[in-house]
């Protein structure tokens, strides 16, 4: 490639560079000025900001004792349920022998404290009564269901089945509840056998449902998304996509076929959480491979709220609420003081080596070091707006990991320069010779790095994952950083008087790389270097020679 076409390609990488780094701070702050809850700074995790502690306790029948197997099983759903939620850095352990203890960095929002409050088990109950008609249907996996139209009253019952468990009782209990006022206790837990008179979580409609047929447990998924055509088109409609492991799903074919042929709402199929019901969909197809879809009057937030009550709903047993305060991070605040000056330490160290070893080559050690912090700055402000990331301790801990994974990338680029000059390359061509070589290596070191960063993230909880996940994220960014800012950059740099003609200064001096420039852009061996300065003394003594010495020197060489 001729020396503008180096040119040319050096200087389009850089403004690739610029406009990602450009792109991803006008997304943020495009939020932060439309008030979508972006900020100019990182969320920081429980350890950095404070946040919210809720203690778990949970709640038995009298007689009976939770196993280490039950509460370590809670703890895994909790935890899932507030990650999907986007909270990261969570903590949620158990207390004790029975307790769970879950710590929400900053001011947890209405739905996480909803999903952690949730925690009864998940149950689905047959519709025998209803206040208002259905605002969804459940059927197959990819069929399109239509919403009940307008809200209906069933007063009675018209199955004799039915009316066995709708007693004097249960219907004055159902005429007499009011939706808008408290009626459960915290924690109250309901007889699977017996039928329940509840209301929906909105407060919008009451219900007599009949004991449970199918528990969450036999979940195996939900997901939600926009439903398809016959011919496999996506269209605009949301729904959640339910599938049930082996024993739910000839369960589920067993509700499906009594319930499809039965008339609003004896058709309808409700699913309670905390004895509240959050969806009861009519059943407009009888399932038989435990794949299901609900449709509705459902957006993206609404769906995906639905179809984590559904994944995550299921608990072994059930909690209530036995304490929530608010946690400092004073700690937390301190060791951040530490760490951070550690990070400014080592980077100055980097920083000192660079210019002792490089000389003139440090402003580009440098200049990669500030453009990965910059880059790495707007993604993490990025993903803390977008994924809800939170930076904590251990995750400083990654990014202070990062220069030196930056330093070695430029390092090794570096040396394979030097390497190709003192084989007698011209400038221009060393780099290029020794980008090709420095590449294989620096994507093998980063390759292990972000394999050990995946590792970790896959197989560890807690703080590790946010030291992974820095780890793997400032590997990618060392990567884009070399190949769009040092190698662009020493390629322009060959191209000045500085750096080409050896400059002692310039990183590259003949003297210290054990060659010289022989003209521009090109080296000599040390050996003619030598044979060139005793042909240059000799002129030099000769033009100081008086004129009695040189015609003495003249009739000399005559005489001989």
């Amino acid at each position: 490639m001729s020396v503008s076409g180096v040119t040319k390609s050096a200087r389009k990488r850089l403004i690739w560079l610029g406009a990602l780094i450009l792109s991803i701070a006008g997304l943020v702050g495009a939020g932060v000025a439309t008030g979508s809850g972006a900020t100019l700074t990182p969320k920081l995790a429980l350890d950095l900001e404070g946040g919210t502690s809720i203690i778990l306790s949970p709640l038995v029948a009298e007689g009976q004792k939770i196993t280490a197997q039950q509460l370590e099983q809670a703890v895994g759903i909790i935890r899932q349920r507030v990650d999907s939620t986007g909270v990261s850095e969570a903590q949620i352990t158990t207390s004790g022998s029975n307790n769970i203890v879950v710590s929400i960095p900053g001011t947890p929002d209405d739905n996480t404290l909803k999903l952690i409050r949730s925690s009864a088990k998940l149950e689905f109950r047959p519709v025998i009564l209803a206040s208002s008609g259905a605002s969804a249907s459940v059927g197959g996996s990819g069929s399109s269901a239509t919403p009940s139209a307008k809200p209906s009253v069933q007063a009675k019952p018209t199955d004799a089945s039915d009316a066995n468990w709708v007693t004097p009782a249960v219907q004055a209990q159902f005429d007499a509840l009011d939706c808008t006022k408290q009626f459960r206790t915290p924690g109250q837990i309901d007889d699977p056998t017996l039928p329940l008179v509840t209301c929906d979580s909105n407060g919008y409609s009451k219900y007599v449902l009949g004991p449970v047929e199918i528990s969450g447990e036999d979940i195996k998924n939900a997901t939600n998304g926009t439903t398809t055509t016959s011919t496999g088109a996506s269209t605009n409609t949301w729904a959640v996509n339910l599938s049930f492991n082996d024993a739910g799903a000839k369960k589920f074919s067993a509700v499906t076929s009594r319930l499809y042929p039965l008339t609003d709402p004896r058709n309808r199929f409700a699913v309670t959480l905390d004895g509240y019901v959050i969806t009861a969909p009519t059943t407009n197809a009888v399932i038989t491979n435990g794949d299901a879809q609900i449709t509705g009057n459902f957006d993206q937030v609404s769906s995906k709220s639905l179809a984590d009550s559904l994944k995550y709903g299921s608990l072994p047993i059930s909690f209530q609420v036995q304490s929530q305060e608010n946690i400092s991070a004073t700690l937390g605040s301190e060791q951040l003081a530490s760490g951070l000056l550690a990070g400014i330490i080592g980077l100055l160290l980097v920083v000192i080596y660079s210019f002792f070893q490089y000389r003139g080559l440090a402003l580009v050690t440098v200049g990669s070091l500030v453009i990965a912090a910059v880059l790495t700055y707007v993604v993490i402000v990025f993903l803390s707006w977008r994924n809800g990331f939170r930076l904590s301790l251990s995750g400083v801990a990654g990014l202070i990991v990062a220069i030196g994974i930056t330093a070695d990338s430029f390092i090794v680029y570096f040396e394979r320069v030097r390497d190709e000059l003192r084989d007698g390359r011209p400038l221009n061509a060393a780099v290029e010779a020794g980008w090709k070589r420095a590449l294989r290596t620096i994507l093998v070191s980063d390759g292990v790095s972000l394999l050990a960063a995946v590792t970790l993230f896959v197989l560890t909880v807690g703080s590790v994952k946010g030291f992974a996940f820095t780890l793997g994220l400032t590997t990618l960014i060392d990567v884009a950083v070399v190949m769009l800012f040092t190698h662009p950059m020493l390629q322009l740099l060959a191209q000045t008087r500085f750096f080409s003609s050896g400059h002692p200064w310039s990183g590259f001096d003949s003297q210290s790389l054990g060659a010289g420039y022989r003209g521009r852009l090109e080296f000599k061996s040390s050996e003619r270097i030598s044979a060139t300065k005793k042909a240059k003394s000799s002129k030099e003594a000769a033009k100081r020679q008086t004129l009695a010495e040189r015609k003495a020197a003249a009739d000399n060489e005559g005489s001989n």
